[in-house]
């Protein structure tokens, strides 16, 4: 075995592993279960898209949030909290009735689940600085594929999960794992260096204005594009008023929470959060507009709804284990951006009446992209960003993700109304095919992804 290799054991590894997987999984899992929650708590298809939302809503401004917060205070105490977050929220429901605890739970579980990745990115970093070992390409690939294996099973999980035990239980299954992270975490990974002797954190490092600027933009802005049905414009100005205020307080900040500069001279790291935010708004258009189609027009249960995003799940896990050892991203990157776009051709021909085995292909499709995006574009991302802001970039990554995540919520919710047709998945598809060839567009000119190192 490589040192470096030997260097990220089984035993470091095993706990990072568990806690990046706990935020994706929910994220699909709460897929099958809106139908069974909507009819169980007596809340519209409209209100009950907010669980999907809200834990959105709470991971776009809290993934960045924490990982400043873990580059200043250290990632595995905001790891070990964030872990701890995420057991109560798992109990929640089952102790407190209604559809309000729900959204709580779900709120809770966004924040919590948000301390993980951009954590683990950082421990990933400090334990190669410390061995002066470069990372494996296999570390890397091991948190994209744990984040989308568990995203890609989500639905399939939620549906055995439902038809077996009730939809609170897709909130329970939480607790356990947690637990586990959180006694490996304990035992296994190193606790966070002393700072250097007279240096103490303060508050002013972590950007309190940028952070409170940035979270009052993303709210803003997120809620104004989850309506666009009935579009609250007034929120549209708050977000535009806070944004700007934003990039006159960062470019003046002496440690900025979002180093605009940075990004504006690290275009490669730029487009690369263009990039994820146009996939996963195509990726979760499908997942939670496919699931709520084929339960409500097609006819299909919760459990045959999870079953029919099976192969999404299959793919993905397939081509993220076939290029995890490798260290080239740019074909991979541009195969991920043209097989959504054979599946969008597929969403626009598809009808209620479509056969088991087209509508298997169509979910297939998108697995690949899924498995080919997020390891490619982890390793891209890992090398772009600067060492001492990691956390920070790893965590607006996922903001990105979860930009097209909310903002796919707002489409579908302006495009389905009370129950989606046949009609309303076709433009669905062509929403996704626009975003997946702008994606290919950016891949192909991007000439930073040639690079290897």
């Amino acid at each position: 075995m490589p040192a470096n290799e030997k260097v990220f054991s089984g035993r470091f590894m095993t706990p990072l592993l568990i806690g990046p997987l706990l935020n994706p999984i929910n994220t699909t899992m709460i897929s099958v279960a809106l139908v069974p929650i909507s009819r169980d708590l007596g809340v519209s298809s409209s209100t009950v898209v907010w669980l999907v939302a809200s834990l959105y809503l709470a991971s776009a401004i809290a993934q960045p949030t924490l990982g400043r917060i873990g580059d200043v205070l250290g990632p595995r105490r905001v790891y070990v909290v964030g872990l701890l977050v995420v057991i109560a929220a798992g109990l929640l429901p089952s102790l407190a009735d209604g559809f309000g605890a729900v959204v709580a739970s779900r709120v809770l579980l966004g924040i919590g689940t948000s301390a993980a990745y951009p954590s683990v990115m950082a421990m990933i970093r400090r334990r190669a600085t410390a061995h002066g070992v470069a990372t494996p390409p296999v570390v890397l690939s091991a948190i994209s594929i744990s984040n989308l294996t568990s995203a890609a099973i989500g639905p399939v999980l939620g549906g055995l999960l439902i038809a077996l035990f009730g939809w609170r239980s897709i909130f329970l299954v939480n607790v356990p794992l947690a637990v586990a992270a959180l006694l490996m975490t304990w035992w296994w990974v190193p606790s966070d260096p002393p700072r250097p002797e007279g240096e103490r954190a303060r508050v002013s490092d972590l950007d309190p204005v940028g952070i409170l600027l940035f979270g009052a933009t993303v709210c803003s802005l997120l809620v104004f594009a989850m309506r666009l049905d009935d579009p609250t414009w007034w929120l549209l100005v708050v977000g535009g008023v806070s944004l700007a205020g934003l990039v006159a307080w960062e470019l003046r900040a002496a440690r900025p929470f979002i180093d605009l500069r940075m990004l504006v001279a690290n275009g490669g790291l730029t487009r690369t959060y263009l990039r994820m935010f146009l996939l996963y708004l195509g990726f979760y258009s499908m997942t939670y507009g496919y699931s709520q189609w084929v339960q409500d027009d097609a006819g299909f249960s919760a459990s045959q709804a999870g079953l029919l995003q099976f192969p999404t799940a299959a793919l993905a896990g397939v081509m993220s284990f076939a290029i995890a050892r490798t260290s080239k991203v740019r074909g991979p990157i541009l195969v991920a951006s043209v097989t959504p776009m054979l599946g969008a051709l597929m969403l626009i021909g598809v009808t209620s009446e479509s056969s088991i085995p087209y509508l298997l292909v169509l979910a297939a499709l998108f697995g690949v992209a899924q498995g080919l995006a997020s390891v490619s574009n982890q390793q891209v991302l890992y090398r772009q960003a600067p060492s001492d802001q990691l956390g920070t970039a790893s965590g607006l990554s996922r903001t990105f993700v979860y930009l097209g995540a909310i903002l796919s919520s707002g489409v579908l919710g302006a495009t389905f109304g009370e129950q989606p047709s046949d009609a309303d998945m076709h433009l669905v598809g062509a929403i996704i095919l626009a975003c997946s060839t702008l994606c290919l567009v950016l891949a192909v000119t991007d000439r930073t992804l040639r690079s290897r190192t």
